[in-house]
C-alpha cells in the first residue's frame, strides 16, 4: 500500500469524525464561490448598487478566506491531537517523522480537494437561487445565470493555496517527543487546579466594567468608548474562561452537601476537567459568536432605518420652483407624464410659500397657507388643520423636532408684513423632507397668509416666494427612474457648486428609498452568509473538542454502566457535561451582544431616532433557536458514539 492509498483509506475510515470539518469547509467554499459569481457577473456595472454589491462581496471573500484558514488550522490540530494514539502505533511500527508528515499532507490535500469540488458544485447548483435573491434585492430586471472560468479559477486558486498552507502547518501540531506519550493519547486524566484568584477576580471585574460602560454610553462618548470597550471585553472574556469560572466551580465544590449529591459528583468533576481544558476554545467560540451576532444585528438594524426614512419622507416626488424658472411648467408636465406612463396614481399639490422674518428670533420663517397644506394632508391621508386668524402651527422636520416643538409656545410678529402670530401647537406628522423646507416653518390661516404682502428683507417682490410642488404617490417605490434628467441637472450643479443656472430643486425620495433599502438588504444578505459560516465554525469547534476526548469518554461511559448507573442517570451526566460546553460560551456571547446593541442604539438615536429592540430580539432569538437545535443534533451523535463501544 502506498502513502497515497494509506492517506485515502485513513480519510475514509475517519469520515464520520471529519463530518463537521468537511461540512464547514464545503459551506465556506460554497459561499466564497457564490460571491465570486456575483463579482464577475457580466451585467454588473461600476455604479450604484452593483458597485456596492461587488465591493461588499469582495471584502466578505477576504474575511471568509482569513477566517476559514484559522478555522481549518484549529480543526486539523484538534483531529491530529485526537489521533495521537494512531500516530504512536505507526511510529512504533517504524514510520519516521518525515513519513508521518507526508501522510498527513496527503490526507489534508485529499480533504481539501473533495471539499473544494463539493463546495463549487453546490455553489454553482444554487447560484440561480442566489441570483434570484440578488435580483429582487437590487431590483434588477434580470440577473441570469452565466458560465465563466473566472469564479471557478478564483475559488480553486484560493482554497488550493489555503489547504496547501494548512497541510504544511498542521504537521507542526503533532507531538512526537515520545512514542509512549502518543500511545497514551491526548487527554490527561488529572484535573489541573492552578487557578489564580487575582486573575479570576480581574476577569469578572473587567466584564462588569465593560457592561457598565456599554450601558452608560452617550452620543458624546460613544466613539471614545468604542475603542476602549472591545479590548476590555476580550481580555475579560479570556480571563473569565481561563480562571474565573474555575474559581466559581471550586467554591461550589466546597459545598459537599450539594456537590456530593447522587450523580453531581461525577458529572461536575468531569465537567470541571473539560472546562479547564477547553478554556481557550470557549474563548474563541464566544468571540466568533459575538462577532456573528453583531454583524447580523447591526445590518438588520439598518433595515429599520428604511422604515424611518419612509416616515420622514412621505412625498413621492418633490419639485420646488424659484423665481425666474422658465422651465417650470415643462418640468411639471414631464413629471406628470412619466407618472402616467408608469400608470402610477398621484396627487399633485402646488403650495405657494412665502418667507418672512420672525421678530422673536430674527430667523427666516416659511409660511404655508392652511388650505393648500390640507390638500396635501388629505392626499397623504393625514389629519387636516384649521388655525384661527392670528394663530399658527409649527411644521416639524424630524421626530426630534416634533418632540422639541410639542411643549413650545411662541408669540411673534412677521417683521416685513407686521402680522402678529401666536403659535402653541405642532403638527403631529412629518409632512416635508427636512432639507426641502426651512427648519422654521409655520401653517397659518389663509387670511393671514394673504395679508403677507411684503417680500423678505433684502429681496425684491416675488424673490422670497416660491412654489413647492408636492407629489403624493401611494406606490412610493415605483417612482424609480422618474425625473432622471432633473436629477442629473441637480447632481451636476452640486458637483460644480454652481446653482446660477438652476432655478429649481428636485428630489425623488422613492429612488433614494429604493437605494437605501436595497443597499442595506445587500449588506444584510452578505452578512448573514458570512455569519452562517462563523456560527457553523463555532459549533464545529465544540464538536471537535468533544471528538478529541471521545475515546476517554467511552471508557468512562463503560465504567459507569458496569457500576450500575441507569440510562436516566447517564443521560443527566451527559447533559451536565455537554450543556456548559454548548451554552456557556453562547450565553456569554449573547450577554456581550446585548450590551453592544445598547451602545448601538445610542448611535442610531444620534442620527436616525429609531429603535432597534425588535431587530436585536429577533436576531438573538433566531440564533438561540439554531444553537438549541444544533445542541440536540450533536448530543444525539455524541451519545451514539459513546454507545458504539
Amino acid at each position: 500500500m502506498t502513502f497515497r492509498q494509506l492517506a485515502y483509506h485513513n480519510v475514509l475510515r475517519n469520515r464520520r469524525s471529519y463530518a463537521a470539518f468537511f461540512l464547514a469547509s464545503v459551506f465556506s467554499v460554497m459561499v466564497f464561490f457564490v460571491y465570486s459569481m456575483f463579482i464577475f457577473h457580466p451585467l454588473f456595472k461600476e455604479d450604484g448598487l452593483q458597485e456596492l454589491a461587488v465591493r461588499g462581496m469582495f471584502i466578505a471573500e477576504i474575511v471568509l478566506y482569513v477566517f476559514t484558514l484559522f478555522f481549518l488550522l484549529y480543526s486539523m490540530s484538534a483531529f491530529l491531537q485526537a489521533r495521537s494514539k494512531e500516530f504512536g502505533i505507526l511510529m512504533h511500527l517504524g514510520m519516521t517523522k518525515k513519513q508521518l508528515n507526508k501522510l498527513i499532507f496527503f490526507e489534508t490535500i485529499i480533504l481539501g480537494a473533495v471539499s473544494t469540488i463539493a463546495g463549487i458544485a453546490l455553489g454553482f447548483a444554487f447560484s440561480k437561487f442566489f441570483f434570484m435573491i440578488g435580483r429582487e434585492i437590487m431590483e434588477l430586471e434580470s440577473l441570469p445565470l452565466y458560465v465563466s472560468w473566472k469564479p471557478f479559477a478564483l475559488t480553486i486558486g484560493a482554497f488550493t493555496s489555503l489547504f496547501i498552507i494548512i497541510s504544511f502547518i498542521s504537521v507542526a501540531f503533532i507531538r512526537t517527543k515520545g512514542i509512549l506519550d502518543l500511545l497514551q493519547g491526548y487527554w490527561k486524566t488529572e484535573e489541573v487546579s492552578n487557578v489564580s484568584k487575582v486573575l479570576s477576580v480581574l476577569g469578572i471585574v473587567l466584564l462588569i466594567c465593560t457592561y457598565i460602560l456599554a450601558s452608560i454610553v452617550t452620543d458624546k462618548t460613544v466613539y471614545q468608548l468604542a475603542v476602549i470597550i472591545p479590548p476590555l471585553a476580550t481580555l475579560g472574556t479570556y480571563l473569565f474562561f481561563t480562571h474565573s469560572i474555575h474559581s466559581l466551580l471550586n467554591i461550589y465544590k466546597r459545598k459537599k452537601g450539594v456537590y456530593w449529591h447522587k450523580t453531581r459528583l461525577v458529572s461536575l468533576a468531569e465537567a470541571s476537567v473539560k472546562l479547564k481544558d477547553s478554556a481557550q476554545m470557549f474563548f474563541i467560540v464566544t468571540i466568533v459568536s459575538t462577532v456573528a451576532f453583531l454583524t447580523v444585528g447591526t445590518l438588520a438594524s439598518f433595515m429599520s432605518y428604511t422604515g424611518d426614512f419612509r416616515e420622514s419622507n412621505p412625498l413621492g416626488l418633490v419639485y420646488i420652483s424659484f423665481q425666474g424658472n422658465e422651465a417650470e411648467q415643462e418640468h411639471i408636465e414631464g413629471l406628470t407624464s412619466q407618472l402616467e406612463e408608469k400608470q402610477l396614481a398621484y396627487d399633485l399639490v402646488p403650495i405657494p410659500i412665502k418667507r418672512q422674518t420672525s421678530a422673536l428670533t430674527g430667523n427666516d420663517v416659511d409660511i404655508v397657507p392652511a388650505s393648500q397644506f390640507n390638500r396635501l394632508a388629505f392626499a397623504l391621508d393625514f389629519e387636516p388643520v384649521y388655525p384661527e386668524r392670528g394663530k399658527g402651527l409649527f411644521i416639524p422636520y424630524s421626530r426630534e423636532s416634533l418632540k422639541e416643538l410639542e411643549n413650545l409656545t411662541s408669540q411673534t410678529t412677521l417683521v416685513e408684513s407686521g402680522i402678529s402670530l401666536s403659535i402653541d401647537e405642532v403638527y403631529q406628522r412629518i409632512m416635508f423632507p427636512n432639507h426641502t423646507m426651512n427648519v422654521n416653518s409655520i401653517v397659518v390661516n389663509d387670511e393671514d397668509y394673504e395679508a403677507i404682502d411684503e417680500p423678505l428683507a433684502g429681496y425684491a417682490p416675488g424673490e422670497s416666494t416660491f412654489t413647492y410642488y408636492a407629489f403624493a404617490v401611494p406606490e412610493w417605490e415605483e417612482t424609480v427612474t422618474i425625473g432622471e434628467k432633473l436629477t442629473e441637472l441637480m447632481q451636476q450643479a452640486i458637483a460644480k457648486a454652481d446653482f446660477s443656472n438652476v432655478n429649481f430643486f428636485f428630489e425623488n425620495p422613492g429612488e433614494d428609498y429604493r437605494w437605501f433599502k436595497s443597499s442595506f438588504a445587500i449588506l444584510l444578505f452578505i452578512g448573514v452568509m458570512v455569519a452562517a459560516v462563523f456560527l457553523l465554525a463555532a459549533g464545529s469547534f465544540i464538536y471537535f473538542k468533544l471528538y478529541t476526548g471521545l475515546e476517554r469518554d467511552r471508557k468512562q461511559y463503560l465504567l459507569l454502566v458496569r457500576l450500575g448507573m441507569t440510562e436516566k442517570e447517564l443521560g443527566k451526566i451527559v447533559n451536565r457535561q455537554l450543556i456548559p460546553q454548548f451554552f456557556l460560551p453562547w450565553a456569554v456571547a449573547l450577554l456581550h451582544s446585548t450590551f453592544a446593541f445598547i451602545s448601538l442604539q445610542v448611535v442610531w438615536d444620534e442620527f436616525a431616532e429609531l429603535s432597534i429592540l425588535g431587530e436585536m430580539v429577533l436576531v438573538l432569538s433566531g440564533f438561540t433557536v439554531a444553537q438549541i437545535l444544533y445542541f440536540f443534533l450533536i448530543r444525539w451523535r455524541y451519545i451514539a458514539h459513546l454507545q458504539a463501544s
